[in-house]
């Protein structure tokens, strides 16, 4: 299983969904499904705008669970 960490990371930093869309350039509702784990694809652009947002890499956003 793949774990989304979008939402801990932002709160983190104490960056809500808005101002994650003005830095990124992702729609809302990009940010939206990201943050809330309700989507089952995202695209490497988006992954690439969201670890740039955040200084981040993407182990820290996505996290591999083995079953």
């Amino acid at each position: 299983m793949i774990k989304n960490n979008l939402s801990k990371l932002m709160g983190e930093k104490r960056i809500r969904i808005s101002e994650m869309q003005r830095l990124t350039g992702l729609s809302e509702s990009t940010v939206r499904r990201v943050y809330y784990d309700t989507t089952n694809n995202i695209s490497y652009n988006t992954i690439d705008k969201i670890c740039k947002a955040l200084d981040c890499n993407t182990q820290e956003l996505l996290e591999y669970i083995p079953d």
